[in-house]
């Protein structure tokens, strides 16, 4: 593979703030070079710099050059929570929640989770590989260059291997969501867990690299979120939940005591759990446009940051709660609702989103050695990416050291 030259940038721009994860004010602190370069050798990048020290970066004679005037690079960015893998919508679901249904009335009378379950049983496998093709190349117009995405939607074993096998296959990174709901023919959650610890995590462990659960009302409570995850980390599993979503049950206790990666959603967190992971090396994931959907209360995003918490932010994106690809709208979102700043979510979802997946020694900013994932925004200030609520500013994605995606 040649080399890449992006030239004449207006500015480059990365999460500087020391070793990841940053916390505090670190997560605030870019490096901003003006009028800058980036030098991809391979899938790597070789150097960043100003324009005028281009002379001394040795250039091989045979790279290839993208013309960056008037443009700002970024990070690849990274979605560390979705929910990709699916088939089928729930549109119509969407039209009844808009007339008052909520949630969890939804899920209770079989919609919600279960209604995904069916169309992606249903699926199959080569469905659900061209589903994911297409939805991820709806994240990379968006910037996103790194997806994680979960199973859950399939709740038996058949489904559940489909779904991490076709994440794998996506180049995504693939968490096995064995405990999102019960699925119908189960009588109760622990007759379900029986099949899914005994029959489907096995197999699971062989292709996932973490596992998830939901930790909610009507969903798992917190003996059964332990009873899985326990499993699953005897397993050689990474750990993650989804907790206080609509109630504070026990979730982030758990995560801290099991050294979880991350505890996600958080929309019912108090003062004592922010507290907690202030502490604590959990990841807080935060998905605002799920709370915005669900008209739910924004997660504590700045009290979080102010606490020395770790904090990213992701999409969640899914058909029912979060339909919804986009990082730069979760960046918006970040700054008008939650009180981030924009350089705060640029790190939230780049280098703290890398370290919720464990490649933060490889993902997340632009620096010689980390991979060649380049965003070019059509625009001299990067910060447009959260400013212009929904604007098309992603011109160019370089993955690897090669154009994936050009607008």
């Amino acid at each position: 593979m040649p080399a890449l030259l992006v030239r004449d940038l207006e500015q480059v721009v990365t999460p500087a703030g020391g070793p990841a994860p940053l916390r505090g004010r670190a997560l605030g602190e870019l490096a901003v070079v003006e009028r800058g370069y980036v030098l991809c050798d391979g899938d790597r990048i070789a150097r960043v710099g100003p324009m005028a020290e281009l002379a001394a970066a040795h250039v091989p004679a045979d790279a290839v050059e993208l013309d960056g005037r008037g443009c700002s690079a970024v990070p690849g960015l990274v979605d560390c929570h979705t929910h990709a893998c699916f088939a089928g919508d729930r549109v119509e679901e969407f039209a009844l929640r808009a007339g008052g249904a909520s949630y969890e009335e939804l899920h209770a009378s079989g919609g919600g989770i279960l209604a995904t379950v069916s169309a992606t049983r249903a699926a199959g496998e080569d469905g659900l590989a061209h589903a994911l093709e297409r939805h991820r190349g709806w994240m990379l117009a968006h910037g996103t260059t790194t997806f994680e995405a979960k199973s859950g939607y399939g709740l038996d074993r058949e489904t559940e291997l489909a779904q991490l096998r076709a994440v794998a296959a996506a180049g995504g990174v693939p968490t096995w969501l064995g405990a999102h709901a019960v699925p119908p023919e189960f009588p109760d959650a622990d007759a379900y867990l029986d099949e899914a610890l005994g029959r489907v995590l096995p197999e699971a462990a062989k292709v996932a690299e973490a596992a998830d659960v939901f930790l909610e009302r009507g969903a798992f409570d917190a003996a059964q979120a332990r009873r899985y995850l326990e499993a699953c980390a005897a397993a050689g599993l990474a750990l993650r939940l989804h907790a206080d979503q609509f109630t504070e049950a026990g979730g982030i206790p758990l995560a801290v005591e099991l050294g979880a990666r991350s505890v996600d959603h958080l929309e019912a967190t108090g003062p004592d759990g922010v507290r907690v992971l202030g502490a604590s090396d959990v990841a807080a994931v935060l998905l605002p446009v799920a709370a915005l959907t669900l008209g739910r209360p924004m997660p504590p995003a700045r009290a979080l940051v102010d606490a020395g918490a770790v904090v990213a932010l992701a999409t969640d994106f899914n058909p029912g709660s979060a339909f919804c690809e986009s990082l730069p709208v979760v960046m918006s979102l970040a700054c008008t609702q939650l009180g981030l700043s924009p350089a705060e979510a640029l790190a939230a979802c780049t280098v703290n989103a890398a370290h919720v997946l464990g490649r933060a020694d490889r993902l997340g900013r632009l620096a010689p050695g980390y991979s060649a994932d380049v965003v070019l925004l059509n625009v001299s200030d990067w910060r447009y990416l959260a400013y212009h609520l929904g604007g098309e500013h992603v011109a160019v994605v370089v993955k690897e050291g090669r154009v994936v995606w050009e607008r």
